[in-house]
């Protein structure tokens, strides 16, 4: 079943993980199209994985859903929405922190641009735990991230601390 509109899911990606795929898929099935917008200029944190890299993988990731795909960007997340006719904002929530967090957001987001709605997405309680920094940590250390990330992703972070 898929809706209708342009829905953005907005992230940095750094690494894409499971939460954020099945955030992803579980929302292209009631929109016509989602768009992985992934931030080009994350200013407040370091990345990993340079924006080129990020796309890259996450385009791998999602090569078999028709209906989702993977761009940059680096505007106001409500002025890119806006550009490309979106009608929703798509946030995953795992945590009660996140519930805060988006929840501000939302609302800000909101004033910014009345007509986009945000709609959040509970994690399925089998990735609750995973967050792109404990990715990045455990792989850093050279843990087991195999359950967090798909295979393309875990070879690219071993190429990243080798």
């Amino acid at each position: 079943m898929s809706g209708k509109g342009i829905a953005v899911y907005p992230a940095s990606l750094d690494p894409i993980h499971y939460g954020h795929i099945d955030v992803a898929i579980r929302a292209s099935r009631f929109f016509e199209q989602i768009i992985v917008a992934i931030y080009a200029n994350p200013k407040s944190k370091s990345v990993l994985f340079n924006i080129e890299e990020r796309v890259e993988l996450a385009r791998d990731v999602f090569q078999d859903y028709p209906n989702v795909s993977v761009t940059q960007y680096s505007t106001l997340t409500v002025n890119y929405a806006q550009s490309i006719g979106a009608i929703a904002l798509i946030r995953g929530l795992r945590v009660f922190g996140d519930f805060e967090f988006e929840f501000r957001m939302g609302m800000a987001n909101r004033k910014l641009a009345p007509e986009l709605e945000t709609i959040a997405i509970l994690s399925d309680e089998q990735f609750i735990h995973i967050s792109s920094s404990t990715i990045r940590e455990i792989a850093e250390l050279g843990g087991d991230v195999s359950s967090m990330v798909p295979p393309t992703i875990e070879r690219a972070l071993k190429e990243k601390f080798s």
